[in-house]
């Protein structure tokens, strides 16, 4: 039996939850969680709007024909970038999600809202500090903040007082569901979506804890207290952080994903089981990807990093596999459900490709498996790595992971939001239901651009691919300078995108039509079956998804064999 609002216990304050009912979904909002929502979701999207102009910058200098910044200004601008979007953006959009995925999905009342706000008063704060040291100069040591290079000290305690914030907001989560489980407010085992919400909040806490761990005695060393850590240990360490951050972000947009498909589509997993289990292999492997950084390093042995990069991590790779095929899966079995059963590809055609929520779901998941996946599980190969490790392919890679995959991803989340969240109407919906198609175009091409330059040797962090004030001349191949450009065009469709997206969402929550208590708004697609039970799809039969996960597997068989061919022909045998 679920319980309703006013048979819940009092909470510690005494004061009587106080909730609404969504007309939409029928989700019960605790309003103290929603108003947490709306502050860590904005707070988002400013540092998105931050971090995007600097990310354009750094663009807008590599592109050789344009070269708009001096060397020390793209040196500052690209920490910046990476501290912003990386960072500040991901985590505070996390939260929120957080926050929507226990209190929300599940009925509940959020658990001590004063702590969950002075989780977000700490990662302010903290964010704020950094990026002042980081504009202030002296802190140009780019994203990775290697030692010896040494920053100012408040970029390092504006990082620490950041993790300390997140730690404490998933405290929060964690009791959250606590307060849900107690208060009996669902029955059986929480939702998937709020399944991959935990996992992602256990790799959070391991991801914060490494940033903490080294993140204050280089804050120490800065201060002149204690001698320098070791940049080896520091590396290893911090790599804990700076790469397991983004397998937060797998997990939340992995879980964004099944969301979108069972709101707008009235779409179930194939297998709760199994795409459970898909989420269980990230906990225990997926933070193993980390070690792909440090393949060039002489310190570690080539077991740790073939054990590390390749055994443990096909497991996780194992579980994206599980998930590139249950989401489109579901997303088939509902349509033909629905009534789309025409063909193998006729569920797809008549996908709702106008709603930007589902659109940009979909092109997140496909640029996030074909272009992410496939070159990370390349770059995770400790031979191939050698090769490619410090040129521009690794910030295309990633650029394929968390702007084509994760921020795609967010982005599409947002348009959900707005009317079940922020209770209002999108203002512009033909600009949103172009955004997801003109950021995605931006974002694919960023990431394969790079990876073509990479792959023809440009340098990963240089400041002039032409090296015109070098004492000793060097030329890349033509075509590199031509994949640079065609980069830097490509970031500006990335922009374009990513302002389409913050105008619209910042007009909607200051001037878009509001949706009253107990109003209604059309979130799924006309012929969509809503989801009233939580479970699995008996018998489905979804020959599409088949087709496409074959295509898929060729596609990474050639690539994977494409760059093998390369490293023979980089290290011919005489």
């Amino acid at each position: 039996m679920v319980a309703t609002p006013e048979s819940l216990p009092l909470p510690a304050a005494h004061e009587e939850p106080r909730f609404r009912t969504c007309a939409s979904t029928g989700l019960k909002i605790h309003l103290a969680a929603q108003t947490l929502i709306k502050a860590n979701a904005v707070t988002a999207v400013v540092f998105l709007a931050i971090g995007g102009l600097f990310g354009l910058l750094v663009a807008l200098t590599r592109w050789p024909a344009v070269h708009l910044l001096p060397a020390d200004w793209f040196y500052l601008v690209l920490t910046a970038h990476g501290l912003d979007v990386l960072l500040l953006w991901i985590i505070f959009f996390e939260i929120a999600i957080l926050y929507f995925a226990s209190a929300v999905l599940l009925g509940s009342r959020i658990a001590a809202p004063r702590v969950a706000w002075a989780a977000y008063a700490l990662m302010l704060i903290g964010g704020l500090i950094t990026n002042v040291a980081v504009l202030q100069g002296g802190s140009t040591v780019m994203f990775t903040s290697y030692t010896p290079m040494m920053a100012a000290p408040n970029f390092y305690l504006g990082l620490i007082i950041f993790a300390v914030g997140a730690l404490v907001a998933l405290g929060v989560f964690f009791g959250t569901l606590v307060v849900a489980r107690d208060e009996r407010t669902y029955e059986g085992s929480v939702p998937l979506v709020t399944f991959g919400a935990i996992t992602a909040a256990i790799i959070a806490v391991f991801t914060l804890a490494s940033g903490a761990i080294i993140l204050i005695p280089t804050y120490l060393w800065s201060l002149g207290l204690i001698s320098m850590p070791d940049p080896l240990t520091y590396k290893l360490i911090w790599w804990g952080m700076g790469h397991s951050s983004q397998q937060i972000n797998v997990s939340a947009h992995v879980s964004i994903w099944y969301l979108i498909a069972a709101v707008v589509l009235g779409a179930k997993p194939l297998s709760e089981k199994v795409s459970r289990m898909a989420f269980f292999l990230y906990i225990l492997f997926l933070q193993l990807a980390s070690a792909h950084h440090l393949m060039v390093e002489p310190g570690l042995s080539s077991e740790w990093k073939v054990f590390n990069t390749s055994y443990a991590m096909y497991l996780a790779v194992l579980g994206s596999m599980i998930h590139g095929m249950t989401v489109p899966g579901a997303i088939e079995a509902a349509q033909r459900a629905n009534g789309y059963d025409k063909g193998l590809f006729g569920w797809l055609r008549h996908a709702p490709w106008g709603n930007p929520a589902f659109a940009g779901m979909f092109l997140s998941l496909i640029m996030f498996g074909f272009i992410g996946g496939i070159s990370g599980v390349v770059l995770g190969t400790e031979q191939i790595n050698l090769i490619m490790h410090n040129t521009i392919y690794v910030p295309g890679h990633f650029h394929g992971t968390v702007v084509a995959g994760t921020t795609l991803a967010f982005m599409a989340g947002t348009w959900l939001l707005l009317p079940l969240i922020f209770q209002r109407e999108i203002i512009w919906p033909r600009i949103a239901r172009w955004q997801p198609y003109i950021f995605a175009i931006g974002a694919g091409g960023i990431s394969l651009f790079m990876m073509g330059a990479g792959t023809l040797g440009v340098a990963r962090r240089h400041w002039d691919i032409t090296f015109a004030d070098a004492s000793m001349s060097f030329s890349y191949p033509p075509a590199a300078f031509l994949m640079m450009g065609l980069n830097g065009i490509c970031a500006l469709f990335a922009a374009t995108g990513g302002i389409m997206y913050i105008l619209t969402v910042v007009a909607t929550v200051l001037w878009g039509k509001r949706i009253a208590d107990g109003q209604a708004v059309q979130l799924a697609s006309p012929k969509a079956r809503v989801v009233t039970e939580y479970g699995s799809i008996e018998h489905p039969k979804i020959p599409g998804t088949i087709i496409l996960t074959v295509i898929f597997f060729v596609a990474f068989v050639l690539y994977y064999y494409v760059n093998w061919k390369y490293l023979a022909e980089v290290w011919p045998m005489r």
